[in-house]
């Protein structure tokens, strides 16, 4: 299946950061986040990558013209440099289409601007390229396709825990206490799409807000809830947070840190 990744926003609630880079490019030990989100779905068989573009293009367009592994893996330099052996496993060969679709579309407009590239998919894979999780990306897709719908987006639980304030018009204060993290999902921002997603965005519109409310009228949208890791990268405490991860070696998102699959062996009985 093809990657739909959303790579042209601001991050403007990052800017510290965003004023040189954008967003997916941010830095996660070695490698952008980006190249994460893209590992992840690598490793679950999927290298086609559709790249909408905007803010700071030429920075990722770059980073994958001079794309060289040896950046991120150990290796063997030799005869001044001459040879290069990278060490360990390589990477999938990667098909990686970079569209620019401008700088102020919102995602809806991004992804109607790339349609033509998905035209050939009956489900294709989206994401908004700033969150990592181990969610089972095998079974989420499995659970769709069974599902029938057209829609479908990754449920997870926030990662923080806010105070809520109950408070009248005239500022009276009526109940003040810890947000309960058991009855709150969010969108984790991992999509799956049927192609007939397009017959449901107008222009214009955001992909989460007028799209899926029409979804969700027809009843062609769900939810795949997800109790394990998941944290996205929108302030610059979260990316504390995440590089503090990489820095200890914990980072279940990979595959090198996954637990292994259960696999369900069927025999025939006599």
């Amino acid at each position: 299946m093809k990657v739909v990744l959303f790579c042209g926003g601001l991050g403007t609630r990052i800017r510290d950061y965003s004023e040189s880079l954008p967003k997916p490019m941010i830095p996660l030990g070695h490698r952008p986040i980006l190249h994460h989100v893209m590992q992840y779905y690598s490793d679950y068989g999927h290298d086609d990558f559709v790249l909408c573009l905007g803010y700071k293009a030429n920075v990722i367009k770059d980073f994958f013209l001079n794309f060289r592994p040896q950046s991120f893996q150990d290796c063997v330099i030799s005869d001044g440099g001459r040879n290069i052996e990278v060490l360990g496993e390589m990477n999938r060969d990667w098909r990686v289409t970079l569209i620019d679709t401008g700088i102020w579309r919102n995602i809806g407009e991004r992804l109607w601007a790339v349609r033509g590239h998905v035209s050939d998919q009956e489900i294709f894979l989206a994401n908004y390229s700033d969150g990592l999780t181990d969610v089972d990306l095998d079974e989420m897709t499995a659970r769709f396709e069974a599902s029938g719908k057209i829609g479908c987006f990754l449920a997870v639980r926030p990662p923080l825990t806010y105070h809520l304030a109950d408070i009248a018009d005239d500022g009276h204060v009526r109940e003040f206490r810890s947000s309960d993290r058991s009855d709150i999902w969010i969108n984790g921002g991992y999509f799956l799409f049927r192609r007939e997603i397009f017959d449901y965005i107008q222009e214009g519109e955001e992909l989460v807000i007028e799209p899926f409310e029409r979804l969700i009228r027809e009843d062609k949208l769900m939810a795949y809830k997800h109790e394990g890791f998941w944290r996205s990268m929108d302030t610059l405490r979260d990316w504390q947070a995440l590089q503090d991860m990489v820095e200890k070696g914990e980072m279940p998102w990979s595959s090198r840190q996954r637990p292994p699959r259960e696999t369900k062996v069927m025999m025939a009985l006599p």
